[in-house]
């Protein structure tokens, strides 16, 4: 499993849902020999609290392999102030090296970008399913990368399986603008707005 962070939580953002990472790991592992779960994204570093660190130190604690690199900060054109944290190479770089010893990978991107990926590791034997959505307004996978993939799999028919069951709380406590799943992950509820 490949999870492209970002991309994958702006897709169930856009469907209305939050993911249950374990749920999705326990699931997927069910159905084959789940050889490792990678997850990406970028970090603020210079913050005192960066609202997605709860959420990777969960996801390093539970069976997920976290890459992750510093943002960089920058002024666009127009004077505004810009935070950039593309994971792509790493990404492609670990799908590459982990190529030779899989006979599946699972890709939770819509990125285009990563069609060329997609087509070398399918030369190399490789069936690739791309997990994405193009169920919301607009589609979050690029049309090209849904193309290359051996299989595409809608986001939204796994929302049963993968979806965090959010149960009843007291609307006195206070969490601070996070939501805590069953498992302990807490995650914020605008995890990647600023990246």
């Amino acid at each position: 499993m490949f999870i492209d962070g970002a991309n994958l939580y702006a897709a169930a953002r856009a469907l209305g849902f939050d993911i249950d990472y374990k749920r999705l790991r326990d699931g997927f592992a069910s159905e084959g020999r789940l050889v490792r779960a990678f997850y990406y994204t970028a970090l603020v570093e210079d913050q005192e609290y960066s609202p997605i660190r709860p959420l990777v130190d969960w996801l390093d604690y539970n069976g997920y392999t976290m890459v992750t690199k510093p943002t960089k900060e920058f002024t666009d054109a127009s004077g505004r102030r810009k935070i950039k944290g593309n994971m792509d190479i790493e990404l492609a770089i670990d799908v590459m090296e982990m190529a030779e010893h899989v006979d599946h990978i699972l890709l939770f991107s819509g990125d285009g970008d990563f069609r060329r990926l997609v087509e070398a590791v399918q030369r190399k034997g490789v069936r690739v399913s791309v997990i994405s959505t193009v169920r919301s307004q607009p589609p979050m996978v690029a049309d090209e990368l849904r193309r290359q993939a051996d299989n595409f799999i809608e986001l939204q028919d796994l929302a049963p399986s993968i979806a965090r069951i959010h149960h009843h709380r007291d609307p006195m406590m206070n969490t601070g603008g996070m939501s805590t799943n069953d498992h302990g992950a807490q995650a914020p509820n605008n995890l990647y707005d600023n990246l």
